[in-house]
């Protein structure tokens, strides 16, 4: 396309410039240099800025034998760099265990090889630097950087707390580490609004199950993501939040009306947008109200008419995953790809086999299924995503500098202090706690290896003599009488519980592990003494055991959650926490609890 029409092409994509408006492109002062660059580039390499790939190994030319393998097996090339040379991508997407990727090791390795990457992406004849993302939501379920990187609560926790304050230092204490070692972009905050307490895929990854508090959170996230020197994505449009199904093993099916769609689901989505989020990702799910059959990624009505229309943004659209399920058991290797960008997305995240899905866009293209304005229009947005973040200027790191960055002193500090204002005090019937300081024989029991252990040696700092009786997301038989036998010499029992609530969503019965789970809380009530249940994950174990007189949610079991609990427990801090969901009863009568609630002392 002349220099010219695609001028007229990027003008009419983009609207007028406001670059003081975040709700617009403010395009401005890169317009001219991005045009320039994209009248230079062959249709190859603009196809090849549409696609976020993985890369397996912690060194961009350097990899161990399983890496290497793994980089075989998905580009046909031995090393990182290789496969920057290959396709020319966008961008890069870290993982720890996905298919052997192994990306993250210490802060220094990472920041080396996010140098080695751009490094590989700049020595290619459209010297265009990479965008480096990473799923770090922060909480136990969704943080590929594990320690030294600091532990933030999660985001139910963070609903919990009810600080956009905290939420925005949250989300700052991450991107400023994550910017520290390279990564450009954190696929967070989750702005799904979880009602649905069988959620099997977003649970405490969601802020609560109120539009409202999500929206106010989400944003507050955006701004710390951006305080912190990286770039965030809303996910996943348009809501994953009341689904029975993993979009990564199925295809969920959220049956909301249009007025549900637009009172629970779009109100984060947005609020973010009009903060100014960079990036919005696209949800493996169908939404019969808008487009019925087709998820929202491969859907036009949803991505163009809702996200881009009605809603008016004007940022990137990334997919989810395209490897997952919810795309790649409907759409073929050759056809999601195509479909997502018909749709409207702009980047197409790790699809299945590369190779096939950048023939089939460029395919797709050379034979009108797609235009090259439209193809234009996705290479304009990403090239301008990278000027605003100021990779194009400077996207290297200080590797020295990274490992005094990443768990700072005060970002531990920050962490801990705003994971004591998420713990929730949901039952204090006996008036149990705060306990008194002094010695007490102390079982801890329930699930969780590093849980149970971390819990036991703080209680031991305040005295306890403490036994572990660990057992497991499925309590076995044997278990719970050990457990049991355990308790009668104990003055204190405490009991962890992760997901003791679930239910298989294809039977509608409790999951193995639930009623396990179940068995042994109810078996340790029923020795008639003193019973702490701490709900380390989902807020609604409590439904399971709703005769428990003490319960505790942390929203999550990293070390500070555990650590946080236990001052809780003892009354070192008062418990301020908010149910940010309300607890249905488990036979499905009324609330057990309602949203907002959470005792003090």
């Amino acid at each position: 396309m002349p220099a010219i029409g695609l001028a007229v092409a990027m003008a009419a994509a983009f609207g007028p410039s406001a670059s003081g408006d975040p709700g617009h492109s403010g395009d401005a002062p890169y317009r001219g240099k991005i045009i320039s660059q994209m009248n230079h580039m062959t249709l190859e390499q603009k196809v090849g800025q549409l696609f976020v790939i993985e890369v397996a190994g912690r060194d961009a030319n350097t990899v161990s034998a399983t890496a290497k393998a793994t980089n075989q097996r998905l580009f046909g090339v031995d090393t990182p760099a290789q496969a920057i040379a290959k396709y020319q991508p966008g961008g890069v997407i870290y993982y720890t265990t996905r298919n052997n990727d192994d990306n993250i090791g210490d802060p220094a390795q990472v920041a080396t090889l996010s140098n080695g990457l751009q490094a590989a992406a700049l020595a290619q004849p459209t010297k265009i630097p990479l965008q480096i993302s990473v799923d770090q939501e922060g909480g136990a379920l969704v943080a590929r950087f594990g320690a030294p990187a600091t532990q933030m609560p999660g985001n139910m926790a963070l609903g919990a707390g009810r600080s956009a304050a905290d939420a925005q230092r949250s989300a700052e204490v991450i991107g400023t580490e994550l910017a520290a070692v390279g990564v450009t972009q954190d696929y967070a905050p989750v702005s799904d609004v979880n009602i649905n307490p069988n959620n099997p895929v977003i649970g405490i990854r969601s802020i609560g199950g109120d539009a409202k508090l999500v929206s106010d959170l989400a944003v507050a996230q955006v701004k710390g993501f951006r305080a912190g020197g990286v770039s965030s994505v809303a996910k996943h449009f348009p809501g994953h939040g009341d689904t029975g199904v993993d979009s990564h093993f199925g295809l969920p099916e959220v049956t909301h009306t249009l007025q549900q769609i637009h009172e629970i689901d779009l109100p984060p989505f947005k609020a973010a947008a009009d903060a100014g989020v960079e990036t919005i990702m696209t949800a493996h799910v169908v939404m019969p109200a808008i487009d019925p059959g087709v998820p929202a990624t491969m859907s036009h009505k949803v991505l163009t008419g809702l996200l881009r229309n009605e809603l008016g943004y004007k940022g990137l659209i990334v997919t989810d995953a395209l490897d997952m399920a919810g795309a790649a058991a409907t759409y073929p290797p050759d056809v999601a790809p195509v479909q997502a960008l018909l749709a409207g997305a702009d980047q197409l995240l790790v699809p299945v086999q590369m190779d096939t899905a950048m023939s089939a866009v460029l395919n797709a293209v050379n034979t009108g299924v797609i235009s090259k304005q439209r193809i234009d229009e996705s290479v304009y947005r990403v090239l301008l995503h990278k000027y605003q973040r100021g990779i194009f200027q400077d996207p290297m790191v200080d590797v020295a500098a990274a490992p005094q960055i990443m768990g700072a002193p005060q970002h531990l500090a920050d962490a801990q202090a705003i994971t004591n204002r998420t713990t929730t005090l949901v039952k204090n019937d006996a008036d149990l706690l705060p306990l008194d300081a002094g010695p007490r024989k102390v079982l801890v029991a329930g699930w969780g290896v590093g849980t149970t252990q971390t819990m036991a040696t703080a209680l031991t700092a305040r005295g306890a003599t403490t036994q572990v009786r660990e057992s497991g997301t499925t309590p076995s038989a044997t278990a719970i009488s050990n457990a049991v036998a355990a308790a009668q010499s104990a003055d204190l029992v405490v009991v962890s519980t992760n997901n003791a609530y679930a239910v298989n969503a294809a039977t509608g019965l409790p999951t193995p592990a639930a009623v396990a789970q179940t068995k042994l809380v109810k078996a340790l009530l029923a020795t008639g003494k003193p019973v702490v249940v701490a709900a380390m994950r989902n807020p609604y174990d409590v439904a399971s055991f709703p005769e428990a007189a003490t319960v505790v949610d942390t929203f999550g079991y990293t070390a500070h959650q555990v650590e946080s609990l236990v001052r809780v427990m003892f009354g070192e801090v008062n418990p301020v926490g908010k149910l940010p969901v309300s607890i249905p009863k488990a036979d499905g009568s009324g609330e057990l609890f309602p949203f907002g609630h959470g005792l003090g002392y």
